[in-house]
């Protein structure tokens, strides 16, 4: 496990050391701050200025040269328009997002998993056909016109739910949570289904083809033969054996879910770093831009290996075969 963890390190270095030149060159290459930041009235000595205070007066090579002895100390660079640490500016509003992302991929897995096993486990009833009739829906219908009907729905119609913002939070180890207040969890129920919707359908797809495979193998034939309960080896060889693949998606999944939250939290203007990353967009913040797509593959690879890791609880060959390796 040592040396795979070692390995796996390695490795990653590598992948963020890559990544860093193809964000640094991608972002820097696109459009001219300058001409966004500064007034159209502005006179060429005032953004000749402007252009040494941002340190873009210096070839492109030595600003990532700059950039990358910078983030080796972990300053991934100063916003352009708040003036401040790109870093803290998305450690601000990273709580958010990732309440957000974990909510929702909680909600894939209490909803999705259950109502894939029944689909699964009953592939002719009426109920099934309509649990995976409700899954095309999932994979087809845009996020941003969901979040426009629940607003519609819940919010205006009824009046059940707040539609925007992040509501009352309150401070668990130094940060603020919307999930701990009555009036948080209310403000969070909406986006989390939102960003839900389509890790729900690919749930229930994922847990219906691994128990339709499943439970056709010949230790599920014998558990049955041996008189185990229903349950028994419904829970103990037919869920615990489907769930590599679903853990694998489903982490996947978690990563992308933080990495691409930006279109729910803009319709439901959720302070999140999504919403940071669009207003950065808007005013070609390289700075910001940069940091937050970093901490973007370093949240993959973070997960990418909680994932890997997994395996080894959920299936000893997985161990068996990395310690031979």
């Amino acid at each position: 496990m040592t040396v795979y963890l070692i390995r796996r390190l390695m490795q990653s270095v590598l992948v963020v050391w890559v990544m860093s030149l193809i964000v640094f060159l991608g972002v820097f290459a696109i459009g001219d701050p300058v001409e966004i930041l500064i007034a159209p009235d502005a006179d060429q000595i005032e953004r000749e200025r402007a252009i040494i205070a941002l340190g873009l007066d210096k070839p492109l090579w030595e600003q990532y040269f700059i950039f990358v002895q910078n983030a080796l100390r972990g300053d991934l660079g100063r916003s352009f328009v708040f003036n401040e640490p790109a870093l803290r500016l998305i450690l601000q509003r990273m709580p958010a997002t990732l309440e957000l992302a974990i909510t929702a991929t909680l909600f894939a897995v209490v909803i999705g998993i259950p109502l894939g096993l029944l689909a699964g486990l009953k592939p002719n009833a009426w109920y099934s056909r309509t649990i995976m009739a409700g899954s095309i829906l999932g994979f087809s219908l845009p996020s941003f016109w969901v979040g426009l009907m629940l607003i519609m729905v819940f919010a205006v119609q009824l009046g059940w739910l707040p539609s925007t913002g992040r509501g009352e939070t309150a401070m668990l180890g130094g940060i603020q949570w919307s999930f701990l207040t009555v009036n948080g969890l209310r403000h969070l129920v909406m986006p989390a289904l939102n960003l839900s919707f389509f890790k729900v359908s690919l749930a229930i797809r994922l847990t219906r083809s691994g128990v339709r495979e499943t439970i056709l193998q010949d230790y599920v034939k014998f558990a049955r033969a041996k008189g185990l309960s229903p349950t028994r080896v419904i829970g103990v060889h037919v869920l615990k054996n489907i769930m590599i693949p679903v853990v694998t998606v489903m982490g996947l999944e978690l990563g992308s879910t933080i990495a691409f939250a930006v279109v729910t939290e803009s319709v439901f203007a959720w302070p999140g770093m999504g919403k940071l990353i669009i207003d950065s967009i808007y005013v070609l913040d390289r700075p910001v831009i940069v940091a937050y797509l970093m901490i973007i593959v370093f949240m993959f690879i973070i997960i990418n290996l909680v994932v890997d890791l997994t395996y080894s609880f959920l299936d000893p060959r997985v161990r068996l075969g990395e310690s031979k390796a």
